[in-house]
């Protein structure tokens, strides 16, 4: 069965996921050509995206990020895309990404429902994304943006879905190069004066700020500050 047709939500997708794909040129997502595909030996990272708009996640970026990763010791495949990926669901609205997982190319990136777009530098491919609506058919496309969200409590199905909080205090950004010559005293200057909130994020998504405290000889975060439009999360 043919893929069906990109959407400006695939494509805005593709931008997200292309902005954190660690690759060392910037890579620029177009809709696949008919029959154009990665090779048959080509690996995919596959996540099941699960909320609003449920949609399963691939990439394949073998070589981009193989450049970008080189001497990067033990970080995984799975483990570099991760972001990437994570800023592709955001697109989708709220809900939780799984785990990713390795899987053949060429199995994830045909059958009904599939979009597929290339990611490309200079005119030649160096990596793909696709995206597939959960239950969709080959004719099926997305709902709008002014589309109605599902009620609230269509969500609690994800109640005792475990979410994975973290607290930042500040962020930087460095070429890999420096990155892979970090050593221990190393000191990295952050974008944040001391004093500001530290921003709470789950699954990568910003919900809250609050003061970093300690309790009971462990750190801790006070919140002082809710999001807005956070409450969909759950």
């Amino acid at each position: 069965m043919n893929p069906i047709a990109t959407t400006s939500r695939d494509l805005r997708a593709a931008e997200e996921l292309a902005r954190l794909l660690p690759s060392p040129v910037a890579l620029v997502p177009r809709p696949a050509r008919d029959g154009e595909r990665p090779g048959a030996d080509a690996t995919a990272v596959v996540a099941s995206f699960v909320g609003q708009t449920s949609a399963e996640l691939v990439v394949v970026a073998q070589q981009a990020v193989a450049d970008a990763m080189a001497g990067a010791g033990n970080l995984s495949l799975a483990e570099a895309l991760r972001p990437a990926l994570e800023a592709a669901a955001h697109t989708l609205g709220a809900g939780v990404l799984g785990t990713a997982e390795l899987r053949p190319a060429a199995e994830v990136l045909t059958g009904p429902g599939i979009a597929v777009l290339a990611l490309e530098a200079d005119g030649a491919v160096q990596a793909w994304f696709g995206i597939r609506e959960k239950g969709a058919a080959t004719s099926a496309s997305y709902p709008s943006e002014s589309a109605t969200p599902l009620p609230s409590g269509a969500m609690r199905v994800l109640y005792d879905v475990e979410m994975t909080l973290t607290t930042e205090i500040g962020r930087t950004r460095l070429p890999v190069r420096d990155v892979l010559e970090l050593t221990p005293g190393s000191v990295l200057e952050l974008d944040r004066s001391a004093g500001s909130p530290a921003d709470v994020m789950v699954n990568g998504r910003l919900v809250a700020r609050g003061e970093v405290v300690v309790v009971d000889d462990e750190y801790a975060v006070r919140i002082t500050e809710i999001v807005p439009g956070t409450e969909n999360l759950g």
